[in-house]
């Protein structure tokens, strides 16, 4: 996640009561456009669909704020005295902290019931022009199966302590009054600002009819993008990536100054690098399914997000050669320690720019080493394949694509 800044921040909640934890996920500058992520049901900030799509949409150029439900995660406050509408008026509470600092949010992103949060909470946050929702329920009164074997509890005494993934959490009659009074199909009909929607067919939290709910009883522009084999959680990484890239190339049709979409990475190639579009010389690189960013420094004119072009050089060239002699020790059970590699670009001669530069590579090797092993590993490092391909016959063959 190269260049992200992710700083604590705190504001205050609903009714100006409880201070809520948060995190803000930006790129260097700030980020061309601002969203707020409002995570599910009993969840919190960091839970990893949150943070990985929060880092992911920084390293895209969003801003990214999320922060922690009254009552959950850091935040102060009593769950058991929150509701789905307190939920709401925190989500209004975090745009106008937002707002505040000059930085007014125009996405929502809400996952499970804060899907439905964002959906109602959208329409009174005047800067919102984009909503995306992620397994979310069309009605809020949808969590409570969740605890279905204490609603009779709930309503004789006022309010039951249910386990909910492990965790125990008070649930008040207050709680199943309020979300069984909402009307999200209203907020939908009004929500007048551009919708998307994920879900994966195989969720059985909360299912894909949901989704086709929510599709039907919003106005265009709306759309439907399916997370195949997915779970609820997205726990897989690769399922956030996925929801961050294409949330950031469909937020650019409404919103303006947001990076472009990342161009797709031709058959066959195994690296994509493109300009992300937020700075002077910043890139983004694809490779394999990774992402990271290269830019020159500040002094260079750049934005200082990420290495350089030689750095990323001398940075394949270092870790292929600590990969290679650790394969190598366990081959040979040699026990060597930890392996480190320190590497620099120079000139061969200061005062001949045409003698070209050569490379300087330091290996360090924690635990002890005789004089045989030392020799093999000089010899092993020397081996290793991207120092082959710099130092052997090597073509670079370039061609302009139709």
């Amino acid at each position: 996640m190269g260049g992200i800044l992710s700083s604590r921040v705190e504001f205050t909640g609903h009714a100006g009561k409880s201070r809520l934890a948060a995190r803000l996920d930006s790129p260097p500058g700030g980020g061309n456009a601002v969203a707020i992520f409002a995570h599910c049901f009993t969840c919190s900030k960091d839970i990893h669909a949150a943070s990985r799509i929060a880092a992911a949409l920084a390293e895209r150029g969003f801003a990214v704020l999320r922060f922690d439900f009254t009552g959950l995660g850091a935040s102060d406050g009593e769950f058991a005295n929150t509701d789905f509408s307190s939920n709401v008026q925190d989500l209004i509470a975090a745009a106008d902290y937002l707002a505040g600092e000059g930085r007014p949010p125009e996405i929502l992103v809400g996952h499970s019931l804060g899907g439905a949060a964002v959906l109602a909470a959208a329409g009174k946050i005047a800067s919102v022009r984009a909503v995306a929702t992620i397994g979310a329920p069309s009605d809020p009164a949808h969590v409570a199966h969740m605890f279905a074997y204490k609603t009779d509890e709930i309503h004789a005494d006022g309010k039951a302590e249910v386990e909910i993934a492990g965790r125990s959490f008070t649930i008040s009659r207050r709680f199943l009054d309020d979300i069984s009074e909402q009307n999200l199909a209203a907020n939908l009909a009004n929500l007048k600002r551009a919708l998307l929607i994920f879900h994966a067919p195989r969720d059985n939290i909360v299912g894909i009819d949901n989704a086709g709910a929510i599709f039907a009883a919003a106005r265009h522009p709306k759309s439907f993008i399916s997370l195949d084999d997915a779970d609820h959680l997205l726990s897989r990484p690769a399922d956030a990536i996925y929801v961050a890239d294409v949330l950031a190339a469909w937020a650019s049709r409404y919103i303006e100054d947001v990076p472009r979409a990342l161009p797709d990475r031709p058959e066959g190639f195994s690296v994509m690098v493109s300009e992300t579009g937020t700075g002077a010389f910043t890139q983004d690189i694809q490779a394999g399914g990774h992402h990271l960013l290269a830019d020159e420094p500040q002094k260079a004119g750049g934005d200082d997000r990420g290495p350089g072009p030689h750095g990323l050089v001398l940075s394949g060239l270092g870790a292929c050669t600590s990969m290679t002699l650790r394969m190598y020790a366990r081959r040979k059970k040699w026990e060597i320690g930890a392996i480190s590699v320190a590497l620099r670009l120079r000139a061969i001669n200061a005062d001949d720019p045409a003698a070209g530069r050569r490379i300087e590579r330091e290996i360090r090797v924690d635990g002890p080493l005789s004089p045989e092993q030392r020799e093999k590993l000089l010899e092993i490092a020397d081996k290793c394949p991207v120092h082959r391909t710099l130092t052997g016959p090597l073509q670079i063959s370039t061609r302009l694509a139709e």
